[in-house]
């Protein structure tokens, strides 16, 4: 591969082939990678909202709760923490601002479950304690409704309707009223700050007129066992409940993700072939060159066979030597990036630069498929031009 030839042109199309496979090897993982960052990063977010495992039932809103179902989900083997929470649509109002919002209400555990708490930047999480009437909101949410709580705020009120009675002459009637004082502002994106504010569930309970029922059981797993505990809670649960998963919480989102990374993967690859394929000219051309030396080499009693392996090893050297120096360049600036972060979003973003994930499957796949590619780019000048010179 690196000895020189009469011709000067075969090396040189020789190295522009490892160099091109080199190139898109690397934009390959670098690629790749970035798309694995930010999958990773999205999931952490949801991370903080979304609980390991979350029981919902088939038909309604809410569902009852009691000691004898929390007794059944606690026997599972792998199920940690249970948490109870009951959330409907509110309109919450701070003097003349008003939002309509999903108002979640929590238990004791829920901040053990899903970890909102570490999203507080302004104040205290602040629901812990079921006899006071706090309320956690989201940073849009706050915005909107024009709340600092670091400053002196008034209470915010929040209606609901009265379920199960008529209509009356007075709009109060018709309506719950509860007032509630915000303690803290979370923020992880506009879909969740805009959209979620928190109670404690026995305000949640008054302000619904729902005193027995809930609207999910969040569970955290002992690690690595929620796939289990998924299957034997849907058996146990029957067909009345739905449990899902984190990622099923969100599949759409993560369903996006991956098919975005798949769609990347596919156009790189492509590019991938188109350069691949330069060793069809360098690999015609260095069999044109030694067509005596491959005469000679089968009037010696050399078979066609040991013959097209020489010329299928100089193949997979292009090949391989391109592959292994692209994935070294594509660590290489994963590593740079990761550690000093040389791609910046800014200050207002959640994250202030580019997320990168290395995964070894990544390199697998990548390597597998340069070097698949490689043996079909050199088997047809190989198989073609090998037996047309035996032929003559």
């Amino acid at each position: 591969m690196v000895s020189k030839k009469s011709n000067n042109a075969i090396n040189i199309i020789s190295w522009i082939s490892i160099i091109a496979i080199a190139i898109t090897t690397a934009a390959l993982i670098i690629i790749l990678s970035a798309m694995n960052g930010l999958t990773g990063t999205v999931a952490n977010l949801y991370n903080v909202f979304e609980p390991d495992l979350k029981i919902t039932v088939v038909k309604g809103k809410y569902f009852e709760a009691n000691d004898k179902l929390v007794s059944e989900i606690k026997a599972i083997e792998g199920v940690k923490i249970i948490s109870k929470t009951l959330s409907d649509k509110a309109l919450l109002k701070n003097i003349d601002k008003q939002a309509l919002v999903t108002i979640v209400g929590v238990d004791g555990n829920f901040n053990k479950v899903a970890q909102i708490e570490s999203s507080v930047e302004d104040g205290v999480y602040g629901l812990n304690d079921p006899k006071k009437r706090n309320i956690l909101l989201g940073r849009g949410i706050a915005n909107q409704l024009q709340v600092n709580i670091r400053e002196f705020v008034n209470e915010l009120s929040l209606f609901s309707p009265v379920k199960g009675k008529s209509g009356s002459l007075n709009p109060d009637d018709n309506f719950n009223q509860i007032y509630c004082t915000p303690t803290g502002i979370f923020s992880l994106n506009d879909e969740f700050d805009y959209q979620f504010a928190f109670v404690n569930i026995e305000t949640a309970k008054k302000l619904f007129d729902e005193p027995d029922k809930v609207s999910a059981i969040q569970i955290l797993c002992e690690k690595g066992k929620s796939d289990d505990v998924q299957m034997a809670l849907q058996e146990k649960l029957g067909a009345n409940f739905i449990v899902k998963n984190r990622y099923q919480l969100n599949d759409v989102l993560f369903k996006t993700l991956e098919t975005e990374k798949l769609a990347t993967f596919i156009i790189l690859a492509f590019i991938l072939i188109i350069a691949t394929f330069n060793i069809i000219g360098a690999l015609t051309m260095l069999i044109i060159e030694k067509r005596r030396d491959i005469k000679t080499l089968y009037s010696m009693g050399a078979s066609i066979n040991l013959i097209r392996n020489i010329f299928m090893r100089e193949g997979f050297l292009i090949t391989g030597v391109g592959a292994i120096i692209g994935l070294l360049i594509g660590l290489f600036v994963c590593w740079l990036q990761m550690q000093f972060h040389l791609v910046k979003f800014g200050d207002e973003f959640i994250i202030p630069y580019y997320p990168i994930e290395i995964q070894i499957k990544d390199f697998v796949w990548i390597f597998g498929l340069i070097m698949s590619i490689g043996f079909f780019a050199a088997l047809y000048p190989v198989r073609v031009f090998t037996k047309m010179d035996l032929v003559h």
